[in-house]
């Protein structure tokens, strides 16, 4: 499997694409330039075949080769149960937002499993990693913003601990479409919250760009930010 792996990669590599994915990954330097559509292709056959071996023994050696392992995790079929011993040795790997994001967009286990999913994301939102913590926080924004779970989630991203700027813009991303999509009963949380004042503004300026917040709402909401 890796043989086959490393052969495709190799095969649809575009020097171009890998410069402009470098640009976008400071700091990433395992980029080979495959694009991501190539990946989820490479990524849907793997998951149709004995994806637990393919898990066990994939390889880290490049950005694409575990953005692959996180693709199959999502495509796979299988229960939480079934994925959860993989899924906790995939989420130390992540080290960038690229790879985070990709895999919470195709990991849908929250929409078979909400509350095992839910509570197995709680393990992580204290972590002292940047992209474990993010990782928890985009699958909220992806699946939770609900009315079963907007409190929760808001609760959620008031009491994350950690730090760091990838952390804070996720939690500005989901407190912004908590709004867009329950204003009323988010407006609470933007008047008094725990956030640092940089993810708070940062989240009034999310919501202030959206299309889909009336003008009144944006005045109002700009009189809330922090000096």
């Amino acid at each position: 499997m890796n043989l086959w792996v490393k052969q495709q990669l190799e095969m649809h590599q575009d020097l171009e694409f890998q410069q402009f994915t470098t640009r976008l990954l400071p700091g990433i330097t395992n980029i080979l330039g495959v694009r991501l559509p190539v990946l989820r292709s490479m990524a849907k056959q793997l998951a149709k075949g004995a994806w637990q071996e393919y898990l066990q023994w994939a390889l880290d050696d490049s950005y694409e080769e575990i953005m692959l392992q996180g693709l199959v995790l999502g495509y796979a079929k299988g229960t939480l149960q079934e994925k959860k011993p993989f899924l906790r040795l995939f989420l130390p790997k992540i080290n960038n937002w690229s790879i985070c994001d990709s895999t919470c967009s195709t990991l849908k286990i929250a929409k078979k499993q909400p509350e095992e999913f839910w509570e197995f994301l709680q393990e992580y939102l204290h972590s002292s990693k940047e992209y474990e913590v993010r990782f928890v926080l985009v699958q909220m924004l992806d699946y939770y913003i609900n009315e079963d779970y907007l409190f929760h989630v808001l609760e959620a991203v008031d009491c994350v601990t950690l730090k760091a700027y990838y952390v804070q813009m996720a939690q500005a991303w989901a407190v912004s479409i908590c709004y867009r999509e329950f204003p009323e009963q988010t407006l609470p949380y933007l008047k008094e919250n725990h956030l640092d004042g940089f993810t708070h503004n940062k989240a009034i300026q999310k919501i202030t760009e959206s299309l889909k917040v009336p003008k009144e709402d944006k005045i109002y909401l700009k009189t809330l930010k922090r000096l």
